[in-house]
């Protein structure tokens, strides 16, 4: 049986005027097969698709400006530019709310509340420097459709029908953004291949990740340490 292979895929800097099926066709160095997975970083796909804010539109209320200060600096909402595009996107109240919950629970010894409750956009959003130029003094936001784009990635490059939009961090923390419908139960199969985080947003250069003869591997990478 042919060996599972994470194949980081190298290309230029990726700007909203690119097509993210495009990209995938024009850097993609192997001939995509029907058993691989195409997986996309989600920061680089949200750029794609326009998704960054320009930090010096934005007008910070006294609420962001208190509210981030509860977050460490590795957090993209640590920034009060960061806290108050959350707020924007899922509304002033609902972020105060789930900082006063997630601080209880974190009383309690139960970490995550606050992502839990805050919304869609509250671990997606990449704050100031969290990308390479021209959108290091951009704050990317999460993609909108994963699901969708990821299904239309699949559809045009014909690869088992399967694609993923990941957000992987080197802090061993994978999250399945959006998937294809034949994937939605492999949610933790996908994070554990993708765990030590092959893609590379900075100076690597490498926003897209083919998991080759994936298909064919899956009861071999569901063995895999655990990315909790």
């Amino acid at each position: 049986m042919s060996e599972l292979k994470l194949i980081p895929v190298k290309t230029r800097i990726l700007v909203a005027s690119d097509d993210i099926v495009e990209a995938i066709k024009e850097y993609t160095p192997v001939k995509l097969g029907a058993d691989d997975v195409v997986t996309v970083a989600e920061s680089v796909l949200a750029i794609t698709q326009g998704r960054v804010v320009w930090p010096k539109d934005l007008s910070i209320s006294i609420w962001a400006r208190l509210a981030c200060r509860c977050f460490p600096q590795s957090a993209s909402i640590s920034s009060p530019q960061g806290m108050q595009i959350l707020m924007n996107c899922e509304g002033t109240f609902r972020v105060l709310k789930a900082l006063i919950f997630g601080g209880f629970g974190k009383l309690a010894g139960k970490s995550g509340i606050f992502y839990k409750l805050a919304g869609r956009e509250a671990p997606l959003i990449d704050d100031i420097t969290g990308t390479l130029p021209p959108y290091d003094k951009h704050v990317v936001l999460g993609p909108e459709s994963a699901n969708k784009a990821a299904t239309r990635i699949a559809k045009e490059l014909g690869v088992y029908g399967a694609a993923a939009i990941m957000d992987v961090n080197d802090l061993k923390r994978a999250l399945v953004v959006g998937v294809t419908e034949n994937l939605e139960d492999d949610i933790s199969i996908l994070r554990k291949a993708l765990i030590d985080n092959p893609f590379g947003n900075a100076s690597q250069k490498t926003p897209i990740v083919i998991l080759q003869n994936y298909k064919k591997n899956t009861e071999q990478v569901s063995l895999w340490g655990d990315s909790e």
